[in-house]
């Protein structure tokens, strides 16, 4: 495959550079804070595939750009009405394709973060092999606060990187925001530079890699088969949550109160008629 033509892949989401041996993958939603719609995680999937195989491309750098690295996933945007043992189904396939993609790309990536990381795109960088903050950098899972589960394999994965009290921190009712300076100490990230350096650090980091002949290694040390189980399960449990009661009424007033009607009113109806469809799941 050229490497023009896998750069040529830009699309409105993300934008697609080549650099000895290095792709850069970027997504390109600043006014959105990048968050993960569902058009954003295709173009971003289908931007992996082609790296995957192109064989000139030796490493990957995964990146955001403007103020934010990404505010994760967009619930609102991405849950529609269906029946609901078909959304449970969704949910599950969904979430547990997401952090696959991330779990089986073959190449060293690294992912450069250039400002706050909220959710999926935080517990998905620590699949990959590295990370690299700029030093306006923050980190949040707010899962607790938002009545859903760990995914991402975070529920083992940050307590192997940060160790268990730090990750009960990020992941329980404390919700604690590391920066980047605390999270570098924590263990969360590898690397913290001045902003406007991030890129040509991890590009250095990067060509490094492949001059050493680096293979495909996750943070920790972990390995593929334990956290697919990982995900798999959590999958599950986060589909049971997202159809709870709590989560359902929780984001139908969110989205109320930001005027996204629409959006709520998905919420709503679920909500309202839990009590018919909760036993066929």
């Amino acid at each position: 495959m050229n490497y023009l033509k896998l750069c040529d892949n830009s699309s409105a989401h993300i934008q697609s550079s080549f650099k000895a041996g290095v792709v850069t993958i970027m997504m390109n939603k600043p006014k959105k804070l990048n968050g993960w719609t569902t058009d954003m995680m295709d173009a971003f999937a289908m931007a992996f595939k082609n790296a995957a195989k192109d064989e000139q491309t030796k490493a990957v750098i995964f990146t955001g750009a403007g103020e934010y690295y990404s505010a994760g996933v967009n619930l609102g945007g991405t849950l529609k009405l269906m029946a609901p043992k078909k959304l449970h189904r969704l949910i599950v396939e969904h979430n547990e394709n997401l952090f696959d993609r991330f779990l089986t790309f073959p190449k060293p990536i690294l992912v450069a973060i250039n400002g706050p990381a909220i959710g999926a795109s935080v517990t998905s960088a620590t699949l990959c092999d590295a990370i690299i903050a700029a030093s306006t950098s923050t980190y949040s899972t707010p899962f607790a606060a938002l009545g859903i589960t760990p995914e991402g394999c975070s529920s083992i994965q940050f307590a192997r990187l940060m160790g268990e009290k730090n990750a009960q921190r990020m992941l329980e009712n404390e919700g604690w925001r590391p920066n980047a300076d605390e999270a570098l100490a924590a263990g969360l990230v590898q690397w913290v530079v001045p902003k406007d350096q991030l890129q040509a650090e991890a590009q250095k980091v990067a060509q490094e890699w492949i001059t050493d002949g680096r293979s495909r290694k996750i943070l920790g040390g972990s390995k593929l088969s334990e956290l697919q189980a990982v995900n798999a399960r959590e999958s599950i449990e986060l589909a049971n949550r997202f159809l709870g009661a709590d989560f359902l009424r929780g984001q139908f007033s969110f989205l109320w109160r930001k005027k996204k009607h629409l959006q709520s009113i998905v919420f709503l109806i679920l909500w309202g008629l839990r009590p018919l469809w909760k036993h066929f799941l």
